[in-house]
């Protein structure tokens, strides 16, 4: 409803905005006159400079249209928690905590709580117990060998160990070219023993904080022997271990010492910790790491043989629609194919069929004829490898260190 006073009254407040009582004045009027919206304008200008004004308070809630709400007064100050009587000069944290809940995360557990609320457990390096055994690791039957004979084998007979003198700690470095299952070969070592798992690398490690990597370090291996019997499975060990007479940086040469000093266990026993290692490079771990009582004893984890290759085949194989595959004539045609060679065939033939089936509207299984093109366009992977390794084997093997890769390279006519 338009009315001449309430117009003039406008113009007023227009000229003087920081008048209080004529705004409210006005405010009102507008109220009374069904005008709303023109009200809560008013009422909101003097509420930004005077939040706690009951009359615009009042005069607001009448223009939304609700209760008028009173006005609660401001809120005291925290004071300090009172002490108990029963107890002064000692603070009271309960209701240090209550008072400071909404600002303060919760940082204190009680001491009956158990370890993983309080957080001092083995939070950071995730342990888990391998369902893998060495059964499900086709071929490498010389590998499984060595396994058997240095970790297995104590593991399992416990008094013949104990009349040994047999020791439950060692480690082995595993080499090879890449994706010949290096660690999934490790998992089944901790399946068979029964023992936890964590596998590690220079990821899980570094910290850009001087110290802290080494911490970190400590850590890993003091987890492992909380939770002995323990597999720790150091990935790629020669980013961790690298030469420290070729290293640039002193900080990863310190990590390289605490690694060392941990692998002796002088900071705490390795009863029951198992280091299984893993490189493509051998030959840029640092010599230190390879001596006996550390990774003493060193096995080349080669690409698989036929009978494996075909055990492979069979696994990719295992849920797709196949038919007239013939697995001898494809391990035989895979020579020097690794683990993930193999995977990657079978994938690629998996495409070819799919495509044929998509291009001619006509579903069919996946044929040996899939294979023979996919194996004209995947090849090994090791290839590579296998040049370095050779140069290695011929001209860098001090003390017979590479002795498994002479054997090899000349078994497979490399040599």
């Amino acid at each position: 409803m338009s009315s001449p006073l309430i117009e003039s009254l406008l113009a007023a407040v227009a000229a003087r905005p920081d008048d209080v009582p004529l705004r409210l004045h006005v405010a009102e009027l507008l109220v009374a006159a069904d005008r709303p919206g023109e009200a809560i304008g008013q009422l909101a200008a003097v509420l930004a400079q005077h939040p706690q004004h009951e009359q615009a308070q009042a005069l607001m809630a009448r223009a939304l249209g609700g209760p008028v709400q009173p006005t609660a007064p401001p809120a005291p100050p925290p004071t300090e928690p009172e002490r108990p009587a029963s107890s002064p000069g000692e603070l009271d944290w309960k209701a240090y905590e209550e008072q400071f809940a909404d600002a303060v995360p919760m940082r204190f557990a009680a001491d009956d709580e158990p370890d993983a609320v309080r957080g001092d457990g083995d939070r950071v390096f995730d342990l888990e117990t391998s369902q893998v055994r060495l059964a499900d690791v086709g071929g490498m039957t010389d590998v499984k060998k060595r396994l058997e004979l240095a970790f297995l084998a104590p593991m399992k007979n416990a008094k013949l160990r104990e009349l040994y003198g047999k020791s439950l700690r060692g480690g082995l470095l595993l080499y090879g070219p890449p994706g010949c299952g290096k660690t999934f070969l490790a998992r089944a070592v901790a399946g068979e023993m029964g023992a936890k798992f964590t596998t590690i690398s220079l990821v899980d490690v570094l910290n850009m904080w001087i110290g802290e990597s080494e911490r970190n370090l400590h850590e890993i291996f003091e987890t492992a022997r909380r939770n002995a019997p323990c597999v720790i499975f150091l990935d790629e060990v020669d980013a961790l271990g690298h030469k420290r007479s070729q290293m640039k940086s002193s900080a990863m040469r310190t990590l390289g010492n605490q690694l060392l000093a941990e692998l002796d266990g002088m900071e705490g026993g390795n009863e029951g910790v198992f280091v299984l290692a893993a490189t493509n490079a051998p030959w840029d771990v640092d010599p230190a790491l390879r001596r006996p009582g550390r990774l003493d004893r060193t096995v080349l984890v080669a690409p698989p043989d036929a009978a494996a290759r075909r055990s492979i085949l069979e696994y990719h194989l295992r849920q797709r629609p196949i038919a007239g595959i013939d697995l001898k004539k494809l391990a035989a045609s895979t020579e020097q194919f690794s683990g993930a060679d193999l995977a990657h065939l079978c994938e690629t033939a998996t495409e070819y069929a799919m495509h044929a089936s998509i291009t001619s509207g006509d579903l069919r299984m996946i044929e040996q004829r899939d294979f023979e093109q996919a194996l004209r366009e995947v090849r090994p992977s090791t290839g590579p490898w296998f040049t370095t390794a050779r140069n290695v084997a011929m001209f860098a093997n001090e003390g017979g260190a590479y002795d498994e890769l002479v054997t090899y390279l000349k078994k497979q006519k490399l040599l």
